[in-house]
């Protein structure tokens, strides 16, 4: 059996999320109280249905060793459990509620009387915290739904292994990705964009991959770059974690960032199972398309 559990904070996409997940074929379950895991999870596998995602939340009254605890005992039943926690800036979902006109869920039990909806996103954010060291984070600041989806589908196929390893490409002038576990700069490397030729191309095509493959100092930044992952992955395994992001960034995230976190997802898949290659500012572009 398959378990995908869906958190992170009220706005970031987690309804999207559940709704992709429910179009794979998954039985999904928003809101879920954290003591009916087991009994739900055991339930539907007597039934046959072996791929479940839910939503534990702030909404949820969960705490971390309640479910701490029904993962062990899932785990026991050889339940695959993936972990997907969706986040996003303040002022993105301060912006996402405002235009939807809805009231925070944490805002709506106050105890002490309203409370503003930058506090309530803040006081969610700390949390949910706990669930940051074991869940595969996505930052879906100034993201469509379409590339949340097919972020979703790719974190779903994903084969299982010690560690889910993802390369993700940025630009650093649409902001760092808040998902970020390890932070490669790459500006200072030749930029194609400044190749007439070659400034229509992403780093995926063929003339911009063989200029980039022209230039020594390129190849030896890779070469660092994967010679500092594969010394520390070993260290992030040792501390438990089941998911890394590296994040590659250059000026507009087209080019040198695309071709150098191409490259090193090739070179991973071949020592891991998990590995996945996503491409911040070019999947938001095909999404429009």
């Amino acid at each position: 059996m398959q378990l995908i559990v869906v958190t992170g904070l009220s706005g970031s996409g987690k309804s999207i999320a559940l709704r992709q997940l429910e179009d794979l074929g998954y039985y999904c379950i928003d809101n879920l109280p954290g003591n009916y895991l087991v009994p739900v999870a055991e339930h539907l596998h007597s039934v046959g249905r072996d791929l479940l995602a839910v939503s534990l939340d702030s909404r949820s009254d969960a705490s971390i060793p309640e479910i701490s605890k029904s993962f062990k005992t899932l785990k026991e039943h050889n339940v695959d459990i993936r972990v997907l926690c969706l986040t996003a800036s303040t002022d993105a979902l301060v912006q996402r509620y405002s235009e939807t006109r809805r009231q925070h869920p944490l805002s709506q039990r106050s105890a002490s009387g309203p409370e503003t909806l930058v506090e309530a996103i803040e006081k969610e954010r700390k949390m949910l915290e706990p669930f940051v060291g074991f869940s595969h984070i996505i930052d879906t600041t100034g993201m469509l739904p379409n590339t949340l989806n097919h972020w979703i589908r790719n974190f779903v196929r994903a084969k299982k292994g010690r560690i889910l390893l993802t390369f993700e490409s940025f630009g650093f002038k649409r902001g760092l990705p808040m998902a970020s576990d390890l932070v490669f700069d790459v500006r200072c490397l030749p930029n194609p964009y400044w190749e007439e030729d070659l400034r229509k191309y992403t780093g995926k095509d063929q003339p911009v991959i063989d200029y980039l493959r022209s230039k020594p100092e390129v190849q030896e930044m890779i070469s660092d770059i994967q010679n500092f992952v594969e010394k520390w992955l070993p260290s992030y395994e040792a501390q438990n974690r089941h998911y890394l992001t590296v994040s590659i960034g250059c000026t507009g995230g087209q080019h040198r960032s695309v071709y150098i976190a191409e490259t090193l997802a090739r070179h991973f898949s071949k020592l891991y199972e998990g590995v996945i290659v996503r491409h911040r500012t070019l999947d938001a572009v095909a999404s429009k398309d």
